[in-house]
């Protein structure tokens, strides 16, 4: 399963191997991976509350302690995958996952449903995104956009296969059941993939290249203002995908209609994935980063300001989808593009908590400042000014800066 090829690696010199099963079995595990322990709760959560009685609040907010788990998590796994690359660590995250499924379907109190979650945010920052991002931007080097590309690719089918299937397990058994089935598919799935596809001998980092700035990147001013531009950015996004239905529904569509442009807005997203590396090719660090925050902020902007008609508001989603995919791989390629891969994993962890924990508030938090702002419309204009100040701190650290500091 680990037959290698030789290629040219990225950052560094030399020639290394590169494992073939490494970038289809990420594919299969990230759709997995997101679609159980991610996707599966909203379709589980009516019949969750239902069930035990737990109000939808404080079930909402243990899934939400999950997603804040992961971003605080996704640190220490950061530097494990530096030194270590990402098979015992996507695999033991693996096993955890299956554990806290497990344990989130015997949870026979809401303090052990908690308990489940918080585990399962600990499997998250160990098989979401990050550390496959890591494995294909050490393996891949030069490559690695086409290998991030394709996998964000697969990982955006994980709500199409598994929102449906979870849908289908719930009608024939109690949620209780479906979790423990999602469990086994989590288990049978990625645990193998992982332990057998990405076997391949783990890369020497490249040498830090030289610099006369001793700062270490963590407490350079360019990575800090970089780091507040993604949280501002991440907050923002993830509260439109989330307040996307409640304002198309002030606007008088049906829930039909806005969940469809909600649907539709996630193929935009799909569809801007496929087109980040003709714009990498094309455009500065600097001016890409800036130009797809804007844009977030600017479609945002027209949700707030275009009352209608409801067609052109589905256009609407589907650019600020369009825009959401390609911030997706900004995000994964922004400590490469600026300081290289010599310590990928822990920059990436550290550049990337606070905006994973400003993501699992975001749907709280737009939801309760929609009220005191009057209403979804005035709740999209913040959250574009949110994004323009994000693009002013994009701007502040201009490239030459960037590739200054050291890993320290």
């Amino acid at each position: 399963m680990t037959n290698l090829h030789s290629g040219a690696a990225a950052t560094g010199t030399g020639v290394r191997a590169r494992p073939r099963a490494a970038l289809p079995a990420l594919c299969v595990t990230q759709i997995t991976s997101w679609g159980v322990v991610y996707y599966a709760f909203p379709v589980l959560l009516s019949r969750v509350t239902a069930d035990t009685g737990w109000s939808a609040n404080a079930a909402t907010g243990a899934f939400s302690l999950a997603l804040l788990v992961s971003g605080v998590a996704g640190i220490p796994v950061g530097r494990i995958l530096d030194r270590r690359g990402p098979r015992a660590v996507m695999t033991a995250g693996s096993v955890i996952g299956v554990l806290a499924l497990l344990l989130i379907a015997a949870a026979p109190s809401l303090p052990v449903f908690f308990l489940g979650w918080i585990l399962a945010g600990i499997a998250m920052a160990a098989t979401f995104y990050p550390p496959a991002f890591a494995a294909l931007t050490r393996w891949w080097g030069p490559d690695r956009i086409r290998a991030l590309t394709i996998v964000t690719l697969a990982g955006g089918l994980a709500s199409t296969v598994f929102a449906p299937l979870t849908a289908v397990l719930a009608e024939h058994l109690d949620w209780r059941q479906t979790y423990t089935v999602l469990a086994v598919i989590l288990a049978a799935i990625t645990i193998p993939a992982h332990a057998l596809a990405l076997r391949a001998p783990w890369p020497a980092a490249p040498p830090q290249p030289p610099t006369t700035d001793r700062t270490p990147i963590p407490r350079s001013r360019p990575f800090l203002l970089l780091a507040s531009a993604f949280t501002l950015s991440s907050f923002a996004m993830y509260a439109v995908v989330m307040g996307l239905i409640p304002l198309l529904t002030e606007r008088g569509a049906d829930a039909s209609t806005a969940a469809w442009a909600l649907g539709l807005g996630g193929a935009g997203q799909t569809l801007g994935r496929t087109l980040y590396a003709s714009l990498s090719a094309r455009t500065s660090v600097t001016t890409r980063t800036a130009t797809l925050i804007a844009l977030g902020g600017a479609t945002t902007a027209a949700l707030a300001l275009v009352p209608g008609p409801m067609p052109l508001l589905v256009v609407l989603a589907v650019l600020a989808g369009i825009v959401r995919g390609n911030l997706t791989l900004l995000q994964a390629t922004a400590v490469t593009d600026r300081w290289g891969t010599t310590h990928y994993g822990r920059l990436s962890g550290l550049l990337g908590a606070p905006a994973h924990i400003a993501a699992a508030l975001a749907p709280w938090a737009g939801a309760a400042l929609a009220g005191p702002l009057g209403g979804y419309g005035h709740l999209f204009a913040a959250l574009a000014a949110l994004s323009f100040i994000s693009t002013i701190l994009t701007v502040m650290c201009p490239m030459k800066a960037q590739r200054a500091g050291n890993g320290g």
